[in-house]
């Protein structure tokens, strides 16, 4: 689920799955939130503007080893077309990685996933498209998955990870840094003070009633 209302509840987010065998009452209430959450945001709208002349853009971002019990980092980003969220994923990493670097690497991977397949299917639609910007706010990711070469580092890492070298070989997508306190894809991994969260949703094709936080 995507959390566009403002959450002050520091840790909010609750893996359903895993304790659904035996829930606590900290479970209970965490599910409670996210439907005082669903009643509070129903009007909430994406907008999509399609004079804007904005093409598709995606934003990816990781918060590294954010799991206080299995140290999983966490992978979030979104596609936009016309000013508007056309996808967006914010999820547990399926492997535990040594470093933020490796973890902004396999976000930057999973992203480009999710980039092939729209840009694949826009083409199949009569679309030619040129490649599609990844933004990204870590050099050393975008380091590595623009040279194809095998370092210690990056060794140990999945190799299903590696496929977003051939991504950027091929011309399908491109990687471009963007600094992390202007980096939307933030909001997808972590909690955010209020002034920051509001500022990158209101850059995601949201519109809501007037007085809505």
């Amino acid at each position: 689920m995507l959390c566009l209302g403002y959450c002050s509840d520091p840790n909010p987010h609750f893996d359903s799955q895993r304790h659904a065998a035996n829930p606590s009452q900290d479970h209970l209430n965490k599910a409670l939130y996210i439907c005082c959450y669903l009643i509070g945001t129903s009007t909430y709208s994406l907008v999509y503007n399609g004079g804007s002349g904005a093409g598709l853009i995606a934003c990816t971002d990781s918060d590294w080893g954010s799991d206080p019990t299995s140290r999983l980092s966490q992978t979030g980003f979104y596609l936009k077309l016309a000013d508007g969220l056309i996808s967006w994923t914010s999820r547990a990493q399926k492997t535990i990685v040594y470093s933020s670097t490796e973890a902004e690497y396999m976000a930057l991977s999973n992203c480009s996933h999710q980039v092939t397949w729209i840009r694949s299917l826009l083409g199949e639609l009569g679309y030619k498209l040129k490649a599609i910007p990844i933004c990204g706010d870590n050099q050393g990711s975008i380091f590595m998955a623009s040279n194809p070469v095998t370092e210690p580092r990056s060794k140990h890492i999945d190799i299903h990870y590696h496929g977003i070298r051939e991504s950027v070989a091929k011309g399908n997508v491109k990687l471009f840094f963007i600094d992390g306190a202007e980096n939307p894809a933030d909001l997808l991994t972590k909690n955010l003070p209020r002034e920051k969260f509001t500022k990158f949703r209101a850059q995601l094709g949201l519109q809501f009633p007037s007085g809505s936080i």
